[in-house]
């Protein structure tokens, strides 16, 4: 029976709902270097001259030659046939059946290609997914309106570089992006870097904590829920961040990043001090707040989160 229940899941949920009501939601944050690169490698295909051409192009069409939507040559080249090919793929999902390849395209494209070769018999969950991430136990659970449906083990980061806590969101998704990121990539909405869940090429480091932030699945498994999740689809990761460290709590200055961080913002907004975004990126304005709430609460002049900090934020 897929579905999973016991009173650890079940408590999960719980903390999950409450996830949803006191964490801000997180924004992407889209200038890094690694967001630039997916976005060259996932470009728009349309009909012009000279004609686009690529690898990309070429995996576009072999993706729709075994979907029996394309008959011509593997050529790389974005031309008429191909246009074509695209456009009755795109009719036959509901897309505005225009010739142009497009990141909504694509996603279908994606979504598609993974039904029609799926090696489960799984079928998919039948109400709203969410995702629910545990870094005690190293272990994600697929929810199905609010409900544990399938569950599976992971990788989570390494405790000099760790999963980021938080309530998040699906921001896009991608095959076989790279040889580290196994064969399916998952991104999320995390503002201080690029996350995602995706497969890997270590299977034996499944059930640890051993990557560099991102969660890692088995590819069998991260193949099985990837035409299931959508973007914005809800992402939980519960976990403390404060105790996520070398040691528990660590001196933050100015430009720290992370899930500490954020409780830290958290906490000055609910007070008064602090009334910028919670992205988790100490700025300025955190830089003022520290200031002020130091002073307020008699601590020594200083622009650092210490333990005394900590403290007198009840963390």
């Amino acid at each position: 029976m897929h579905i999973i229940k016991n009173t650890c899941i079940l408590t999960a949920v719980f903390i999950f709902c409450l996830a949803f009501f006191f964490t801000e939601l997180a924004e992407a944050v889209p200038e890094c270097e690694l967001y630039r690169q997916i976005q060259e490698y996932n470009r728009v295909f349309k009909i012009q001259q000279p004609c686009m051409q690529g690898p990309d192009i070429e995996l576009l069409q072999r993706m729709l030659k075994e979907l029996d939507y394309y008959h011509g040559p593997i050529n790389g080249k974005y031309e008429k046939d191909t246009a074509l090919a695209v456009n009755h793929f795109q009719e036959a999902w509901g897309i505005n059946p225009d010739g142009i390849f497009t990141e909504k395209t694509r996603q279908a494209l994606d979504d598609a290609y993974c039904l029609a070769n799926s090696k489960s018999d799984v079928p998919p969950p039948p109400g709203e997914v969410s995702i629910l991430i545990d870094t005690n136990q190293r272990k994600l659970t697929i929810l199905s309106d609010g409900e544990p449906y399938k569950q599976y083990a992971v990788a989570v980061g390494k405790h000099d570089t760790p999963t980021p806590i938080g309530n998040f969101k699906v921001l896009r998704k991608a095959m076989n992006w790279g040889t580290g990121f196994g064969t399916r990539w998952i991104g999320l909405t995390v503002p201080w870097g690029i996350y995602g869940i995706h497969g890997t090429n270590k299977p034996y480091s499944i059930g640890s904590y051993a990557s560099h932030g991102c969660i890692r699945m088995n590819n069998i498994n991260v193949e099985e829920i990837y035409p299931w999740v959508k973007p914005n689809t809800r992402v939980v990761i519960l976990g403390n961040p404060l105790h996520y460290q070398p040691s528990e709590y660590r001196t933050m200055r100015r430009d720290a990043r992370g899930g500490d961080v954020l409780e830290v913002q958290l906490r000055l907004k609910r007070l008064g001090f602090y009334d910028g975004p919670i992205d988790g990126i100490w700025g300025g304005g955190m830089e003022k707040a520290v200031i002020e709430f130091r002073k307020a609460r008699g601590l020594p002049f200083d622009n650092s989160v210490d333990s005394k900090v900590y403290t007198e934020l009840g963390l």
